[in-house]
């Protein structure tokens, strides 16, 4: 039986940061490693008008708390709006999409139970700086169990 993982805290402007996929840097408070591999959490700062393809998780839920900003979300057929204060909760296994549409960067902290994203966010920060090819995401998402079933809000349901 292993050793349960230590506590530990994690201060403003503190954690690994990295480039994140949609437009701004993504800040690590907890990873896989960390957790034991029960948690993934991070920081990510969301550029106006961005947010990831339609996607599904195969196995992880995910939520997101909307710290600055406003974003809006499909969450299956359904769209909602996520102004700053709003969490959304999205078991595995269901389709997803989020933009941000503010006129300036949206703040957002992000969970994933079970751990294990990290590795698509990590392959993806390696990428390096500008345009994001589409096929990224399906590419790397793939090797974490994350399908890409449809384009971005921001094509798919213009505002």
């Amino acid at each position: 039986m292993s050793e349960p993982p230590d506590a530990f805290c994690v201060g403003p402007r503190e954690g690994l940061e990295i480039e994140g996929p949609a437009g701004g840097p993504l800040t690590f408070k907890a990873r896989g490693e960390q957790t034991g591999g029960a948690l993934l959490v991070f920081e990510n700062v969301i550029a106006p008008g961005d947010g990831p393809p339609l996607h599904t998780h195969r196995d992880e839920d995910e939520s997101w708390y909307v710290i600055e900003g406003g974003l809006r979300f499909r969450l299956g057929s359904e769209m909602h709006e996520a102004p700053q204060g709003s969490f959304v909760w999205v078991p595995r296994g269901l389709a997803h999409a989020f933009q941000n549409v503010s006129d300036t960067p949206a703040r957002i902290l992000v969970s994933f139970t079970p751990a294990g994203m990290e590795r698509f966010f990590d392959a993806f920060a390696q990428l390096g700086p500008g345009p994001v090819d589409p096929s990224s995401f399906a590419v790397l998402g793939r090797e974490v169990g994350m399908e890409i079933v449809g384009p971005p809000l921001a094509k798919s349901d213009p505002l």
